[in-house]
């Protein structure tokens, strides 16, 4: 029940065959005149028929010899189609069409057709068809008012009234059968009354889902790190710059939480280059400081060996130890780093997805911060957080129960701005703190699109960028579809370009290099040795090569608004000169592509990006829905819906303190027990 209609037909009405026009979607009744099989280029079935005002053709390509005899001279028809114009007149091709009675025969005053509401058009797959879905569905509700069965109403009546929402089941049986005269533009835009209603009630159920998990959440024990060492103002004073008053905000924030007895899940958000890296190795002091141990888990060996760096130029001079871990340490070197880790030698461990491995037994780990969040698999945050569980508190305090499981706390980065819009569902268990703020010194990418026919003009701003001592990006989006093909054109492009670049040193990165190869070419591109690195999106998050002040991205309109403006995020990060990110695109633009390439071209700041990549892809696509367990919504528009949103809040606090037994079984109409994939 639902299973909601994507559109609908209005059938309720009959046209006159001499007022219609091309393009009309209608029904029409009148008597066959003349039916015929053609042969020409296709064989065909070719009827027509008239109700006294016009004549229309319908014509079958599929068709068998009982349908030809069903459509002889004076049999009357009832048709829905398209109507086309074509060489001879007005046409439908392959209508659905059913034989009338003489008593329900239309006459040109009476146009009610025997259809009493309006027809739903379904989601539907092959080898089900639209007639027999609607046939399960009308019954479904039939049964519900001829058998006396109540759709169950979870929400209180007073919250109904104040809403002014109507009932579920009433809704439920006006979006399926929508009455003659219902507004086709209003359903077909999602604001009737009845579709707003399901909307609601989906997002309350998954706003209702990421409470209550919190809350679960908070009943958990974590260890109090309240640090009071020396760590964090010698780290401070050894900085090259100050802090922004955003990451002095943050930083605060998240001091806060972990001084609290229970786990903390916070996700900082900020955009590429606001100084996301240097909060977290904040964090993980104050962890350090408390005499626990604190681990970063980067989704690439490339970015994970970036951290480590960063953390090793930050850490070691404050006499703390910095391990490294990924799939590729093996043998006794891994077993070194593995001894170290469960004996509490190494405060600071940075690594890949081979943190959560089995064998990896952790000393006193109090602080997990994972970074580029969304790329990360659920069950992989969990693993990793259960590394921490239950280990053992250095000072537990006597008034605090003992009995009770604990976790480490958990620090999430993304330099993915989420539209508030989309944090306040996707995220509502998250406390989310927002870094918005640039350091001093970060200037602004020039951005501009160009026409791939003026390819040879950027070809040489690249050699007068290399030639003056800086860095260009190459990367190239050929065919987005297939990793095999779009690493193919990466490699002709980059044999390309040092053909027409021989004084150029040309590197190449892609998805299909093993990760020591990869990991050796972006090193050589960081030291200077490569000047211009051809890759494909595999380097779109986490590199910092300061040096690099071009950035050509091929094949632009391929791309979503948001990995675009990852990528573009590559250049800029040096303060010495100003940078520039050119859009190649191949011509012609479909209208979507022009409005992406235009909003990249006016707006450097990343949560605009991402509001407007909202109204155009959608939450799904925008969260990666299949890595994180973020629900695509059956009903809910989060774009259309977000006046709903502080109201479903409201609603879920409420349902939470005064109807727990209503809060869970609308979690179970709309989500099932799936609401544990985002149990992190």
């Amino acid at each position: 029940m639902l299973h909601l209609p994507l559109r609908y037909q209005d059938r309720t009405r009959v046209a006159r065959i001499g007022t219609l026009r091309n393009g009309d979607e209608v029904s029409v009744e009148g008597e066959v005149i003349h039916t015929d099989i053609t042969s020409g280029r296709r064989r065909m079935l070719v009827s027509q028929i008239t109700d006294g005002t016009g004549v229309l053709t319908l014509r079958f390509f599929n068709f068998n010899a009982r349908q030809q005899q069903s459509l002889g001279p004076g049999t009357r028809l009832r048709c829905y189609g398209e109507v086309r114009y074509a060489n001879r007149g007005l046409e439908m091709t392959h209508p659905e069409y059913q034989r009338a009675r003489d008593d329900e025969a239309s006459t040109t005053t009476n146009h009610n057709l025997n259809e009493p509401h309006l027809t739903p058009i379904y989601p539907s797959t092959d080898g089900l068809r639209q007639f027999a879905l609607r046939a399960l569905i009308d019954q479904l509700v039939i049964d519900t008012k001829t058998l006396n069965v109540e759709v169950p109403e979870w929400l209180p009546q007073n919250i109904l009234q104040s809403l002014n929402l109507p009932p579920l089941e009433g809704a439920i049986a006006y979006v399926h059968r929508p009455p003659p005269g219902a507004s086709l533009t209003s359903l077909k835009e999602g604001q009737h009354p009845a579709q707003q209603r399901l909307a609601f009630e989906e997002l309350l159920a998954h706003h209702l889902s990421m409470r209550r998990l919190r809350m679960q959440h908070q009943r958990h024990q974590a260890p109090r790190l309240t640090s009071v060492s020396t760590l964090t103002p010698q780290f401070i004073k050894t900085l090259p710059f100050t802090l922004t008053a955003a990451q002095q905000r943050v930083t605060n924030e998240i001091a806060t939480d972990m001084q609290r007895n229970t786990p903390m899940l916070r996700l900082i958000q900020g955009d590429v280059g606001s100084g996301k890296t240097v909060v977290a190795a904040l964090a993980a002091l104050q962890a350090i400081g408390t005499g626990y141990q604190a681990a970063i888990m980067a989704p690439t060996e490339i970015l994970a060996h970036q951290h480590l760096q960063n953390f090793q130029r930050w850490l070691v001079p404050l006499n703390l130890e910095v391990g490294w871990l990924a799939g590729k340490i093996k043998g006794k070197a891994r077993k070194n780093v593995l001894e170290k880790i469960a004996k509490n030698q190494l405060q600071m461990i940075v690594g890949t997805h081979a943190l959560f491995q089995e064998d990896v037994e952790f000393n006193r780990l109090g602080l997990i911060i994972v970074d580029e969040q969304h790329r990360f698999g659920v069950h992989q945050r969990l693993a990793l957080r259960n590394k921490g569980k239950d280990q053992h508190q250095p000072n537990p305090s006597p008034h605090e129960p003992q009995n009770t499981t604990t976790y480490p706390h958990q620090l999430i980065m993304t330099a993915t701005p989420i539209p508030r819009t989309l944090a306040m569902t996707a995220y509502a268990d998250l406390d989310c703190s927002i870094i918005d703020e640039l350091p001093p010194g970060r200037t602004p990418v020039d951005t501009v699109v160009i026409a791939n026919t003026r390819r040879n003009e950027v070809i040489t701003r690249v050699y007068t960028a290399c030639k003056k001592q800086h860095q260009a990006y190459w990367v190239c989006t050929l065919i987005e579809e297939s990793e095999t093909l779009q690493c193919q054109a990466a490699q002709d492009t980059a044999d390309q370009l040092k053909l027409e670049l021989p004084e150029i040193t040309v590197g190449l990165v892609h998805g299909k290099m093993k990760p020591s190869e990869k990991e050796h070419v972006m090193l050589r591109f960081k030291d200077g040795e490569i000047d211009l690195l051809v890759a494909t999106t595999v380097i779109e998050v986490g590199v910092d090569v300061p040096n690099a002040t071009l950035m050509i991205i091929e094949n632009a309109e391929r791309l979503g608004l948001s990995q675009l403006h990852q990528l573009r995020g590559r250049v800029g990060r040096g303060a010495a000169t100003h940078s520039a990110c050119v859009l190649l695109y191949q011509a012609p633009l479909s209208q979507h592509a022009k409005e992406r390439l235009g909003i990249m071209r006016k707006t450097t700041d990343g949560f605009e990006v991402a509001q407007r990549d909202l109204e155009i892809r959608g939450p799904g696509e925008l969260l990666g829905t299949r890595q994180t367990g973020i629900k695509q919504f059956h009903i809910a528009d989060l774009q259309r819906d977000k006046h709903l949103l502080p109201a479903v809040a409201k609603t879920a606090a409420i349902l939470l303190q005064q109807h727990q037994q209503n809060a869970d079984a609308i979690i179970r109409r709309w989500i099932g027990e799936s609401e544990q994939y985002s149990n992190v």
